[in-house]
């Protein structure tokens, strides 16, 4: 369960320490006192998006911590040893932090993790429902999921939704192939000229470049074989040749180096340019043998480039994209030869995940079925406890026309909430208050099923008074016989059934606003009470008031297990009874 929260630098709050205990857990205070503050933060720690306007103005981060007693939750324990977090005492300490720069660091038990693990590991602790959770009631969607989660069908539903995928996967693939094979069809003779007359040529990448080169010197032959002699000949010809003329300089360098010997540098660099001008020449007389006109050659080879040009004209511009081209002719004929057997092979996995999918589905149906009955039973069950004596709740499956990735039904909740009315959807009957009431019992019946410690509820309680609002109080208490239960409330009458009584209220140090936090007990706690039953606190008869709620309040309700035969609950799925205090 959630021990403390510790909330700093969040929106008006400067630092709050929030304890919390056992059973029913009430926070109340005035409207804009922060209270949804609080909420906020302690989503931001389970892993809800943490912008930068969350941070206290003039701040330069904003956290908030949350402890946890691990005890009595191993899949908690097994869930963070396999994402590599160590929890080695029974406390656990999730943290979550967001910079002025919209940077964001989550850590658990000191060590760093990314937002998503804090998510993974918050949802095995805290559940959170809020005003809006009755509005998704409205919603076949959210309906389902109720249901499904009720009949534990997480297995089911994993299965149907991958044996789905699988077959919209081969469909997909089956009309690809169809299509394509059609296409084939069409283009047949089209795609059997470019096959042929690309393969007839058989080009080769690269060869266009190196005729465009061979060309080039075969078509200027003579010009190329003169220019080497005539180059060879500057250096190695006549008596004006460089060779000849740098006899000289051989000569002067060789007499520089008799009267200083330090010059021999010189020399060696001379001798390696006449070196080089040695081996320039006998290259340039080899080319220019190699070197040698052939005109039914050169012919060949414009031919041959001509080929080439035509092909790339047709289907390039480049040679790799001719080759492709060709590879693309060569595998839709593929298609078309062999398109039927291809085809075949899918028909038959496509019919074997069609099998699959019926017999996956066939089992969430099962489920769905066995237990939309026992859990409209439990719903209704409650109704007349939240002031709707006459209320009754019922599943509506009703089969689809063909199987989703949901399953092969749809699941509706209806209800007739006042007598003689007759069953309609949720959206048509059901006012705020009742939808509100509505989504609490379907609330208070999942949690016995469900293995997250703590439950939050964030004034669920909107649209309902009176005695209706003392009723609604005693489920919460009941619930907190089995749950940590938080409730953020305006009203009296679920003030007074609290275990815990925690008050938010607002004050001004200096000149800045910020939210605060004190646990209420005895005196305080009857003060806090008359203030909410809307009298002046300071009267007697207020007072007075307010001691007799709460003295109402700290009485027993019926434990949630007490109600097994209604609830109708499978017995290896229901949470372990977890010793609690005495009520205050």
């Amino acid at each position: 369960m959630l021990v403390e929260l510790r909330i700093r630098n969040v929106a008006v709050i400067d630092t709050v320490s929030l304890p919390l205990a056992g059973g029913l857990n009430v926070l109340t205070g005035e409207t804009g006192a922060g209270k949804s503050l609080i909420i906020g933060a302690l989503g931001m720690l389970l892993g809800e998006r943490a912008a930068a306007d969350r941070v206290r103005a003039g701040a330069e981060r904003a956290t908030v911590e949350g402890v946890f007693d691990l005890r009595g939750l191993p899949a908690v324990r097994v869930l963070l040893d396999e994402r590599g977090v160590e929890a080695d005492d029974d406390l656990l300490v999730l943290k979550r932090e967001v910079g002025a720069n919209g940077r964001s660091r989550a850590w658990i038990n000191g060590s760093a993790v990314t937002a998503s693990v804090l998510a993974d590991v918050g949802a095995r602790l805290v559940s959170v429902h809020g005003q809006h959770d009755s509005r998704q009631l409205v919603d076949a969607d959210h309906q389902r999921e109720v249901l499904d989660a009720y009949v534990q069908a997480d297995a089911a539903r994993a299965g149907v939704a991958a044996a789905h995928a699988q077959l919209v996967a081969l469909r997909a693939r089956e009309r690809e192939l169809e299509q394509g094979r059609q296409d084939a069809m069409r283009r047949a003779d089209y795609l059997r000229f470019v096959a042929r007359e690309i393969e007839e040529v058989n080009p080769v990448i690269g060869e266009d470049d190196a005729l465009d080169a061979d060309i080039r010197r075969l078509a200027h032959a003579e010009e190329l074989q003169g220019l080497a002699a005539q180059a060879a000949a500057a250096i190695t010809g006549d008596d004006r040749a460089a060779l000849t003329r740098l006899a000289t300089v051989r000569r002067a360098l060789a007499s520089l180096v008799r009267i200083d010997p330090s010059l021999e540098r010189l020399q060696s660099g001379f001798d390696a340019a006449v070196y080089a001008l040695d081996e320039l020449t006998t290259e340039l007389e080899s080319y220019a043998e190699t070197i040698e006109a052939d005109p039914q050659r050169l012919r060949t080879l414009e031919r041959r480039r001509d080929q080439l040009v035509s092909l790339m004209r047709k289907y390039g511009p480049t040679m790799p994209e001719v080759l492709a081209a060709a590879a693309e002719a060569s595998t839709a004929l593929d298609l078309l030869d062999g398109g039927t057997l291809d085809l075949a092979a899918i028909a038959d996995a496509r019919a074997s995940a069609e099998g699959a999918l019926a017999e996956a589905a066939a089992e969430l149906t099962r489920l769905r079925q066995r237990g939309a009955h026992r859990f409209a039973r439990a719903v209704t069950a409650l109704l007349p406890e939240l002031g709707m004596r006459e209320g009754r709740v019922e599943v509506v499956l009703a089969p689809l026309e063909a199987i989703g990735a949901a399953g092969a039904e749809s699941v509706a909740f209806v209800a007739a909430l006042n007598a003689g009315s007759d069953m309609r959807p949720l959206s048509r009957i059901a006012s705020g208050g009742e939808l509100s009431r509505v989504m609490l019992a379907l609330s208070t019946v999942l949690a016995r099923l469900q293995q997250v410690p703590t439950l939050v509820f964030d004034e669920v309680d909107a649209g309902v008074g009176g005695a209706v609002a003392w009723q609604v109080g005693a489920l919460m208490r009941r619930v907190a016989s089995h749950h940590q239960v938080l409730a953020i409330s305006h009203l009296a009458q679920i003030a007074a059934r609290a275990h815990h009584h925690i008050v938010v209220h607002k004050s001004a140090v200096g000149t800045v606003t910020t939210s605060d936090t004190t646990v209420v007990i005895d005196d305080a706690r009857v003060v806090e009470i008359a203030r909410m039953l809307g009298g002046d606190a300071d009267r007697e008869v207020s007072r007075a008031h307010a001691r007799e709620l709460l003295t109402r309040g700290s009485e027993d309700v019926q434990a949630l297990a007490d109600v097994g035969a209604t609830l109708e609950v499978t017995p290896s799925a229901t949470p372990k009874r977890q010793r609690r205090g005495k009520p205050v």
